[in-house]
Order: structure tokens, then C-alpha cells, then sequence
């Protein structure tokens, strides 16, 4: 018995003229993934992705693991491949679908005959095959209005296929079919969910990691590339871009007042990125900022670091809370590298009393004791790159 991926697309359907351009992100993602696990023929037929196994080597389970995590497909359904006769249907029915519904109480059965000249119309195919699997489990009922499963039956122009149980996918669009974006990834909780909510709207990331060596660790620097890889089984491999903010935050000690510490560093950390998503071609940034969440974070410090971006910054988390976001960082498999008890560059020389209600012209008075310019332009020439590739 054969058996291939069915992959359902998503708001790709709605794209009209531009749907082939989505399609064609789609497929090369796949068929980049589909390298690791073996050889494999990827095809599109009527709004579906068809993964089909070229030999008894490619891995099938490894396949459908990873399709599950690329955007643009929002159901998968493995699936059993016979020929288009009644026997073979009746077989492959009986050997195959019982697996599916171990446990359950009721199903149905829904046919689709593409090809018209198969002998048998939707309704007596759906009839046909909801007697075989009674005939093979007993104990189950039909069910047509609220089944606990529902066995595809479909009738194409080659082949049968019969599936059951469609698993949820990504959900989204292909990456980089909406740009590309620079993620400001921390070491926390917030940030790689805010990446995964920007990649999964289409968007290729680039990242800025800011880290305060040695008051900071290399531990802590090892954290966020390995927050880095697992955002990526989901947005694809990207480059992690590292800037030191030792030096600055040094000149901050010395020369501004405690308590717009916090403040002048995060208007540095938005120069920097901003200066860096030039650089490298994106369209916005992308921070994992949660309203009131922190003192950085309140309407009015948001208020003094946003001039220093000529990009959109996108905040995909600005309006959940904390549980909300945990429960994303669950879901991709992010919470428990974050919750490593290893420190950032923010909570090096944290200051007692941080502003939350700061007014620009007194930031802006505690900034010019520096020179802005000069020390966001050593930052930015002392960064180095690290390469994270898609961990399959």
C-alpha cells in the first residue's frame, strides 16, 4: 500500500492572479525540506500540495513532521493511494483506515469523484465504504451531522486516495512572500513568539541579537541561538546578526542619570537595528513588546524609542499578556530554552527607579552628554554573524 501527504492551502486560495507566485513559495519551500527526508515528487492539484514518496526510502513520518511547521498550509492528511476499482478500494479501506478510528465512536464517509467516468456516483461510493469499515468495526455508528472522524474517499484521474483525520498545519503564508524583517530576538520569552507571528503573515526574518560580553555570557549568547533554531523549523533558516552593547552601556554609567538608563538603551538598540535593517533590505523591525508588561514598555517610553526607527515596527504581541504569549511560546517549542536562568544586556546595570513616564526633552538632554553617532557606528562595525539553519 502506498501512501502520500495531502497538504490544504490556506488564504493562498484567495490570492486570484497572484496565486501562482504563493503556489511557487510554497513548493520550493517544501521541496528545500523535502531534501532531508528522502526523494520525494511535489505536486499541485485543485487547491492541494501532493507529496509523494519516490521510494521505499524516503522518510514519510519525517515529512509530514516537517510540513506540519511550514506556512501556507493549513490541514495535512496522510493518505492511502490504490487503484480506481471498488476491490482495491474495499482493501485498502479495510487495511488502512482502521488506525484512524481506534477509539472512536462514530464517522462518515464524503466522496469526491473528479473523474466522471468512474462508474459509481459520490453518494453510492460513500455507502459502499461506510459498509466496509462496519463490516470490518462493528461497534462503530454513522453519524453525518457530528462524526468524531470523516473518511475521505476521492476519486482522481489516476489513482484513489483515501484519507481520514486531517492534522492541523502553520496556518499563514509562505515565507517571504510579504518581505523581509528584522527581529530584535532576546534571550526572553517574548521575542522569538513576536518572530513566529511576523513569519507566519510571509515575512523572511533577519535578526539582531544585542549582548554585553563579559557581563553577559557566552551561555546566555548559546541561548539565543538555540531560541534562534527553533523559531527557524517554522521561518526557515536566517542569520542572527550580534552587536556588543557593552561599550555604550558603560559610557551610560558614567556619564546619564540612573534612571533613563533603561530608556537611552533601548533608543540605542532601535538605532542600531534600524541602521542594520537598511542594511540589509528589510521593510520593518520587529520587537516582542507587550504594553505595560515593563517599564520600557509603557505607552510613553515607547513613545521616546520609536523616532529612532525609519522603519515599521511591527509588534505582534503589544496587545496579550503574558499567559497569551507563554502559550505561543509552548506551541512552537520556545518557553523552556527562554526560561534558562541566563542574563541579557537588559539586565545588565538595571537601574532601581527606571522612567515609565518619560518626557523626551529630558531624554534627549541625557542622551546629548554622548556622542550618539559615533558609538552606534562602532557598535554596528563590531558586529559579527551567526548562520541558523532550519534544524529538521
Amino acid at each position: 500500500m502506498k501512501e502520500i501527504l495531502l497538504c490544504k492551502y490556506g488564504e493562498i486560495v484567495l490570492k486570484g492572479a497572484n496565486r501562482r507566485y504563493f503556489e511557487d513559495s510554497l513548493c520550493k519551500t517544501l521541496r528545500f525540506r523535502a531534501k532531508h527526508f528522502g526523494n520525494f515528487k511535489i505536486d499541485r492539484s485543485q487547491s492541494t500540495l501532493v507529496i509523494e514518496p519516490l521510494d521505499e526510502f524516503a522518510d514519510i513520518d519525517g515529512m509530514f513532521e516537517t510540513a506540519s511547521k511550514v506556512f501556507g498550509i493549513v490541514g495535512i492528511s496522510r493518505c492511502a493511494v490504490c487503484e480506481k476499482d471498488m476491490a482495491a478500494i474495499e482493501a485498502t479501506v479495510k487495511e488502512y483506515v482502521p488506525q484512524f478510528l481506534e477509539g472512536k465512536k462514530t464517522f462518515k464517509v464524503e466522496a469526491k469523484r473528479s473523474d466522471k467516468r468512474f462508474p459509481l456516483d459520490s453518494m453510492k461510493i460513500c455507502a459502499e465504504v461506510g459498509g466496509y469499515i462496519l463490516s470490518a468495526m462493528p461497534h462503530l455508528k454513522v453519524d453525518v451531522r457530528h462524526p468524531e472522524v470523516v473518511v475521505h474517499v476521492e476519486i482522481r484521474e489516476f489513482s484513489a486516495f483515501i484519507h481520514a483525520g486531517q492534522f492541523k498545519g502553520a496556518g499563514g503564508m509562505p515565507v517571504g512572500t510579504n518581505g523581509k524583517a528584522l527581529l530584535l530576538l532576546s534571550g526572553g520569552i517574548d521575542s522569538p513568539v513576536a518572530g513566529y507571528m511576523i513569519a507566519k503573515r510571509g515575512v523572511q526574518l533577519e535578526a539582531v541579537h544585542f549582548e554585553s560580553f563579559p557581563y553577559t555570557s557566552e551561555l546566555a549568547r548559546e541561548k539565543v541561538f538555540q531560541l534562534a533554531r527553533e523559531v527557524a523549523q517554522y521561518a526557515g533558516s536566517f542569520n542572527v546578526h550580534v552587536v556588543s552593547l557593552t561599550k555604550i552601556q558603560e559610557a551610560l554609567v558614567k556619564a546619564c542619570d540612573e534612571d533613563y538608563f533603561t530608556l537611552l538603551l533601548r533608543r540605542y538598540m532601535m538605532a542600531i537595528a534600524d541602521q542594520l535593517a537598511t542594511r540589509l533590505g528589510c521593510g520593518g523591525l520587529i520587537t516582542g513588546e507587550s504594553l505595560g508588561q515593563v517599564a520600557s514598555q509603557t505607552m510613553q517610553a515607547i513613545g521616546v524609542t520609536d523616532p529612532l526607527a525609519t522603519h515599521p515596527v511591527f509588534r505582534p504581541c503589544i496587545g496579550m499578556d503574558k499567559e497569551e504569549i507563554i502559550q505561543v511560546a509552548r506551541k512552537i517549542g520556545t518557553f523552556e530554552t527562554s526560561i534558562q536562568p541566563y542574563e541579557d544586556c537588559c539586565t545588565v546595570f538595571t537601574p532601581k527607579h527606571p522612567r515609565t513616564r518619560p518626557e523626551l526633552a529630558k531624554v534627549l538632554e541625557q542622551e546629548q552628554k554622548l556622542d550618539f553617532d559615533a558609538l552606534v557606528k562602532e557598535a554596528l562595525d563590531g558586529a559579527y554573524v551567526e548562520h541558523i539553519r532550519t534544524e529538521f
